[in-house]
């Protein structure tokens, strides 16, 4: 009986023995530092992004019509050539109209005289006042008739109003053309508008002066960076959108009126916090991230939860939670586990490629 009962205790001394060398192996296990690549909190300038497309509209656009009917004479410009204004571009049947201004300014000058003779002698009482009232009224008839006839001489004359681009010819010498004709059109594209439609959920922060960014795949990657000029009055009652209006700089003169355009609006610039988003742990409604304690020996990490606010690409607004300065794990935070130590391995500066980092972290590992 007593050599069964020491039996039970010698096993149950080695039992106890193993759990304890056991025990401390998970414990040592547990406590094993994970490799992590870490990544500072800063504060860096964020704007939230509104997506559209847009219209392109020249800053100037007439179509150059006739407002009499004529034969044309002349035509002084080609398609898409460049004009200044003022430029005549074309004539239409005028003789008519100049032997009317020649005969028009013969009669001006002679009541100018007569008008100029009269009044030293209406002075002196050599002559009547009623007689020097006519002579000015036969002068100021005769100015007015030259204006009209030459207003009729403009009519028969397509004058660029502005300077821009001419499309394409529509007339040629010849041709009878009626009021209404298109002649050809004229775009100013030094500066372009371009037109484009934003929910009026954001309403209060549209104004005057915000940053857009356009594309086109006309032009594949470049963009095109205006501002927003004008505000639409009212609000689409169907679609519940305003339309809003951006200049865009054209030196290059690549821009063209109805091109289609993807916009980028930037509203609301702030300075905030941000993270990679590879470092936020999604829980449900909430966010947690990993904070590594660099004054612990070893680092360990704590988990905490942050509130979030809009993204951009591969970065997410910390709106709270956390404090610049502080690190967070961006690459090991399944492996990393809250009040346990973990090895950096490397700091993500945004500067060197993540292949790199991660090549790192795997020989960290294999050590």
């Amino acid at each position: 009986m007593k050599i069964k009962n020491y039996s039970t205790i010698l096993l149950g001394t080695a039992l106890a023995g193993l759990m304890g060398v056991f025990g401390v192996a998970q414990t040592s296990a547990a406590q094993q530092a994970v490799p992590v690549i870490v990544k500072a909190v800063v504060s860096d300038r964020f704007v939230d992004r509104v997506e559209a497309l847009g219209t392109l509209r020249a800053n100037e656009t007439v179509a150059l019509t006739a407002t009499v009917s004529e034969i044309v004479t002349a035509v002084h410009f080609e398609d898409g050539q460049r004009v200044n204004s003022g430029s005549i571009l074309v004539e239409m049947t005028n003789e008519e109209e100049h032997a009317l201004i020649e005969e028009e300014r013969s009669t001006l000058t002679e009541a100018k005289k007569q008008y100029d003779r009269l009044r030293p002698l209406v002075g002196r009482g050599a002559a009547s006042t009623s007689l020097l009232d006519q002579r000015r009224r036969e002068y100021e008839t005769a100015k007015a008739r030259l204006r009209a006839i030459e207003s009729k001489l403009r009519d028969r004359l397509i004058i660029a109003p502005f300077a821009g681009i001419v499309g394409l010819r529509n007339v040629s010498v010849g041709a009878l053309i009626e009021p209404g004709d298109v002649i050809t059109t004229l775009d100013d594209d030094s500066v372009m508008k371009l037109d484009f439609t934003v929910p009026s959920i954001y309403l209060a922060s549209l104004k005057t002066g915000l940053p857009i960014v356009a594309t086109s795949p006309a032009f594949g990657e470049r963009q095109f960076e205006g501002n927003v000029s004008s505000i639409d009055s009212r609000i689409d009652p169907v679609t519940r959108a305003i339309v809003v209006r951006a200049i865009l700089p054209n030196p290059e003169r690549l821009l063209k009126p109805g091109l289609l355009m993807h916009v980028t609006l930037l509203k609301n610039p702030r300075d905030i916090l941000v993270i990679p988003e590879e470092a936020l742990i999604p829980s449900g409604r909430l966010n947690h991230v990993l904070v590594v304690d660099r004054s612990a020996d070893p680092s360990v990490v704590h988990r905490r939860q942050v509130t979030i606010g809009n993204r951009r690409t591969g970065e997410v607004e910390i709106v709270e939670g956390l404090e610049a300065g502080e690190f967070v794990v961006v690459d090991g935070t399944l492996r990393a586990r809250p009040g346990h130590p973990v090895t950096i391995i490397a700091q993500d500066g945004g500067d060197e490629p993540l292949a790199r980092l991660l090549n790192r972290k795997r020989k960290g590992q294999g050590q």
